[in-house]
């Protein structure tokens, strides 16, 4: 970064800047925010709120002036002149950066004149980078889009926040992300048409066809092992003890019954774990791997997307259990009667959040 040393979330006080820069005598601790449209009604009030916490984060540090920085998906010049006067008039002494995904860097502040490139630099042919849709369902992506249905789900189907965000920056706040993070999944919704332009908030829509493609992002193997129990009988109990005392959580049709959705029955219990233990590990004390033709007792499954499994799951009893969403999902692709289990799970908790207001 042009000689620049970049502390990624340093600890400031009890609070966590976003960066602590710096080169040479110059440091700088940054507040970053991020939003879609390059819009002055939007950018200005996010760019209020980072120079009030850099303000603030400087002040508790002592030895780095304060910086502000607006990611935007689009920065004309009409926007840049916009913020050097809001800047000169009511925060001189802060530095100021909009940075866009068009190439746009506008810097305002001592030393930061070569980090600059404006518009009439970036070639007319620039074109961003095509967006895949496997990137819209990550690890990460996944909770994002849970913490925003969250309202519309019961908690005890699901654990997230549950709130309406304006922006991607109260989005990331939220769900415990990065701004950037958020950022990148906003702008994707944004640009393939799964949020509603008109909403004050963020709002999912065409969600028919978003969670057309959600499944097919989770229609992919997950390594797995069949164990069984050293010692027959008390099934059940073994089981929710084998979920309470490790870093496990009860899925797909197992998880149905517990949440008192369960339509299937003979198939036996899936647990996610968030990496497969190898099978000579002991910590799954009472458990062990089942031969090929052997009868097994429960399958260990290792999580796809172990972030936003573990972090929606609900708990009960000391144990945890996949969120509906997770579970809605996960038995879809289960060839053992998973359309019959999700096609309950529809009717019975989600047919609105699945559905929106765009039937």
């Amino acid at each position: 970064m042009d000689g620049w040393k970049v502390q990624r979330e340093p600890a400031v006080g009890k609070f966590h800047a976003d960066l602590i820069v710096k080169k040479k005598s110059r440091a700088y601790v940054v507040e970053i925010k991020a939003i879609s449209e390059g819009r002055r009604d939007r950018v200005i009030p996010l760019l209020s709120q980072a120079i009030l916490q850099a303000q603030s984060a400087a002040r508790k540090l002592g030895s780095a002036r304060p910086m502000a920085i607006v990611h935007v998906g689009d920065a004309k010049e009409i926007l840049l002149r916009q913020v050097d006067q809001f800047a000169k008039l009511h925060a001189p002494d802060v530095a100021i950066a909009i940075v866009a995904d068009n190439g746009v860097r506008h810097f305002i502040g001592d030393g930061l004149e070569g980090l600059q490139v404006d518009p009439g630099q970036i070639s007319r042919l620039y074109k961003k980078p095509p967006i895949h849709a496997s990137n819209m369902f990550s690890d990460l992506n996944q909770w994002m889009l849970k913490v925003l249905l969250a309202p519309e789900i019961p908690e005890h189907l699901l654990s997230a926040p549950r709130d309406s965000y304006r922006n991607v920056s109260e989005l990331a706040r939220a769900a415990g992300v990065s701004v950037m993070s958020a950022f990148r999944l906003g702008q994707q919704l944004r640009e393939e048409g799964f949020l509603d332009e008109s909403s004050q908030y963020l709002k999912l829509v065409r969600r028919k066809a978003l969670f057309e493609r959600w499944q097919s992002a989770g229609h992919r193997s997950s390594p797995e092992i069949r164990m069984r129990f050293l010692v027959p009988g008390a099934t059940e109990k073994k089981l929710r003890k084998v979920v309470s005392d490790g870093d496990a959580c009860l899925g797909l049709f197992a998880a149905a019954d517990a949440l008192n959705l369960g339509h299937v029955s003979g198939v036996q219990p899936h647990v996610y774990v968030e990496k497969l233990p190898r099978r000579n590990n002991s910590a799954w004390k009472g458990l062990v791997p089942s031969a090929q033709n052997e009868p097994f007792d429960l399958v260990l499954r290792q999580a796809p997307a172990p972030k936003s499994l573990f972090r929606g799951a609900v708990h009960q009893d000391g144990i945890a259990i996949a969120d509906v969403l997770q579970i809605w999902l996960d038995v879809s692709a289960h060839p053992s009667r998973g359309h019959e289990q999700a096609e309950l799970i529809r009717k019975k908790a989600l047919r609105n959040v699945l559905e929106g207001s765009d039937k």
